[in-house]
């Protein structure tokens, strides 16, 4: 008996060994972003998007966007030729679409490793894990909040996926870490567990810059001021406002050369109209501005555009996330984003199941194949939301992992060549044949099909006999055994030490604040 568990080990540890080589080639971790080979997908006439942006310019221009606690900004848009009353700016129609021009269509946002560098538009797409959620889930503890050590792990994780492009930012709330304190810890944690590219602190000027210090720390201060190591993720205050903690934020990304997503938060019966066109004009208005604050700052500071279109239970006020109105807007907005010739952020793996279980799968594959068709550049919340955005789930980041590996496949489109059309394995088996032991299968076999890792593709009796386990089972088991195999990527010591000593004195010139 002990001979045989012996040999099934090896037969099982050479398939697996196989499948992590195949998923670690150009297809996996050798590809630090996806170059789309399917086309967007467009569901408006150019009459109705003709009448989408006059909505916009309209409530731009009649309605006008506040901008609150900060005068630098209010005397950009003076400068610009805006009107400005107090806080209020209003926008004649053309005016934020031609300060725009200046922006990148696309660019490149540098990794440490320089093998990881992620090029953000075009036809390029990033995936990138959630952000922001407050609490962490798993099957063995439930529902808590996040600490430092989750935050870690996520990144661990992804950094251990073939199927990610970013590490991310706020991947989860460490709560164990005063709020004034732990951009610091959460900024070194993507620089020491990860090689990719990150996101930094947005939720004050002075930890976005320390977020931008430390980077410098890690690339060098004048590799950093010609080129985008780190980008802030800025939200706006919907329905039409602009708060002072959001563009100083942002304005720092841009004075220092960085990027900054620009994205507002729309609820529909909440923060906007229950319309899906009426949300999609505000949303439109309210990034346009945004994404002009940059440029007004810096000319050709990167910026993407960004958007997150959600609805509501109009029965309770609940957020509801995953349903298909914000999924098909979301290609109204990708049309949108194209006409002004800038990266996309748009949708991503939304749900608001409380556990990783049908209902959370269902919604998450309806609004990432909407990111896909859109043409979304960045997708943030690639992986493990759930319960709205208030839980990042373990369980869910494996399987959304898992997706985002099948999504690689399907944006690679279909291939046609002599190998592909596979003429001469028609010759070869014949008619009425199989094709299992043919040569030409032979030679594809081992990179023919994306292979899932959560998936159970097995036969019922042995499954069965496995122990009838469901998907959610089979991720607790994945992301225990991916943190117990996890290594670093190698990180300079000098570099290591700097970031240390960063941190150390940043954190003794200030007491601890929890508000």
């Amino acid at each position: 008996m002990a001979g045989e568990d012996t040999t099934a080990k090896a037969r099982h540890g050479g398939r697996e060994a196989r499948r992590r080589e195949r998923s670690h080639k150009a297809t996996g971790l050798g590809r630090p972003y996806i170059t789309r080979n399917i086309p967007t997908y467009d569901v408006l006439s150019e009459e109705n998007l003709l009448k989408i942006e006059a909505a916009a310019d309209r409530i731009l221009a009649e309605t006008g966007i506040e901008f609150r606690d900060d005068d630098e900004v209010l005397g950009y848009w003076k400068a610009a030729g805006a009107k400005v009353d107090g806080t209020l700016v209003k926008f004649e129609p053309g005016m934020l679409r031609e300060i725009l021009k200046t922006a990148p269509a696309e660019f490149t946002q540098h990794a440490r490793n320089p093998a990881n560098s992620a090029q953000i538009g075009g036809r390029n797409v990033v995936f990138a894990p959630s952000y922001g959620s407050p609490f962490v889930m798993d099957l063995d503890r439930g529902r808590r909040f996040g600490t430092l050590q989750d935050f870690q792990n996520f990144i661990k994780l992804a950094q251990s996926s073939p199927w990610f492009h970013h590490s991310g930012g706020t991947i989860c709330e460490p709560t164990d870490v005063p709020v004034n304190k732990r951009h610091l810890d959460m900024v070194y944690a993507h620089v020491r567990y990860s090689d990719r590219p990150f996101l930094g602190s947005i939720t004050a000027e002075e930890r976005s810059e320390d977020s931008i210090d430390m980077a410098r720390i890690v690339f060098g201060e004048d590799f950093v001021d010609q080129n985008c190591v780190i980008m802030g993720n800025v939200n706006v205050n919907s329905p039409l406002v602009w708060d002072g903690t959001m563009t100083k934020s942002l304005r720092a990304y841009a004075r220092a050369g960085q990027g900054s997503v620009i994205v507002p938060f729309i609820l529909g019966g909440a923060m906007g109209p229950v319309t899906n066109a009426g949300a999609i004009a505000q949303a439109l208005a309210e990034t346009m501005a945004g994404c002009a604050i940059t440029q007004l700052e810096r000319k050709g500071a990167p910026v993407v555009f960004g958007n997150f279109l959600s609805s509501m239970s109009l029965r309770s006020g609940s957020p509801t996330f995953g349903t298909p109105e914000p999924a098909i807007g979301s290609m109204v907005i990708g049309q949108l984003c194209r006409r002004l010739n800038l990266p996309l952020r748009c949708s991503g793996n939304f749900t608001t199941s409380k556990l990783p279980d049908a209902q959370a799968m269902t919604e998450g594959v309806m609004s990432m194949l909407a990111a896909i068709h859109c043409g979304a550049n960045f997708i943030l919340h690639s992986a493990g939301f759930l319960d709205g955005l208030l839980s990042m789930s373990y369980e869910k980041f494996m399987l959304d992992a898992d997706l985002c590996g099948a999504l690689h496949s399907y944006l690679d489109g279909v291939k046609i060549d002599d190998n592909q059309l596979a003429v001469d394995a028609f010759a070869e088996v014949g008619p009425g044949n199989h094709f299992f032991g043919c040569a030409h299968t032979m030679a594809n076999y081992e990179t023919a099909f994306w292979d899932s890792e959560t998936a159970d593709n097995e036969p019922f009796e042995k499954w069965e006999a496995n122990g009838s386990t469901d998907a959610a089972t089979r991720a607790n088991r994945l992301w225990k055994e991916k943190l117990r195999e996890y290594q670093a990527p190698h990180l300079d010591e000098g570099i290591d030490e700097a970031l240390k000593d960063y941190i150390a004195k940043k954190k003794a010139s200030m007491p601890d604040a929890w508000y």
